[in-house]
């Protein structure tokens, strides 16, 4: 390397081809530890993913593993809400259509006593409020006390009754009156003129001495 003098007294440094050389190999040693992490053409953001896929195998769950949803949640829960079955209800009894025809004739209290009379515009007499009432769940009575008499099954004793039951009142084993038991030794009747539809005593007196006896009818489904 030569220095040549300038004109304020200053020297000046001329570079030859073998320093810049020099300079040109020296950057190259320093980046060759940089070319050696990252090569050329190389995408080092792939390298770690494919690195874990080999490493890790899939994980498979087992076949009885299930996955918690709400949907399985919803499930679950209505199985263990829902009801036992039970069996179904029993077809309507003799019991409970006797009870109901008792109830339609407990509507027709008050209603006035009328000779002849078979509905509650008109009035009653005591068969022909029997005769209604028993048609109401559908059984058909002769029209007169006497003929219902002959219906159903006779009852053996006064202790035997129950409700629904056709209780009959008469003199010298004639019959001649008729109402409806409705328990607790108690009948429901229209008993005569000027009186209207009403309850009365089974057991103590005037109708408790002229009971002569009852009948049973069929009042199953």
């Amino acid at each position: 390397m030569k220095t040549a003098q300038l004109p304020h007294g200053h020297s000046s440094v001329r570079n030859h081809k073998g320093f810049r050389l020099l300079f040109a190999t020296l950057l190259a040693i320093a980046s060759l530890p940089v070319l050696a992490m990252n090569p050329v053409g190389s995408k080092p953001e792939q390298a770690p993913i494919m690195a874990a896929n080999l490493a890790s195998p899939a994980v498979i769950l087992p076949v009885s593993t299930a996955i918690a949803t709400p949907d399985n949640a919803s499930a679950a829960s209505l199985l263990v809400a829902a009801p036992k079955t039970t069996e179904s209800a029993p077809t309507i009894s003799t019991v409970s259509r006797a009870r109901t025809a008792i109830q339609n004739a407990f509507s027709l209290l008050g209603t006035p006593y009328r000779w002849g009379g078979n509905s509650p515009d008109g009035g009653f007499d005591c068969s022909g409020l029997v005769g209604y009432v028993f048609r109401t769940i559908g059984i058909d009575l002769p029209r007169v006390s006497r003929a219902m008499a002959d219906q159903g099954t006779k009852v053996d004793s006064r202790d035997a009754l129950a409700e629904g039951d056709l209780v009959f009142f008469g003199r010298r084993g004639h019959v001649d009156h008729v109402g409806i038991y409705i328990g607790n030794g108690q009948f429901l009747h229209a008993p005569r003129t000027g009186r209207d539809v009403t309850v009365s005593s089974l057991t103590t007196g005037y109708w408790a001495q002229k009971y002569l006896e009852a009948r049973r009818l069929a009042t199953g489904s």
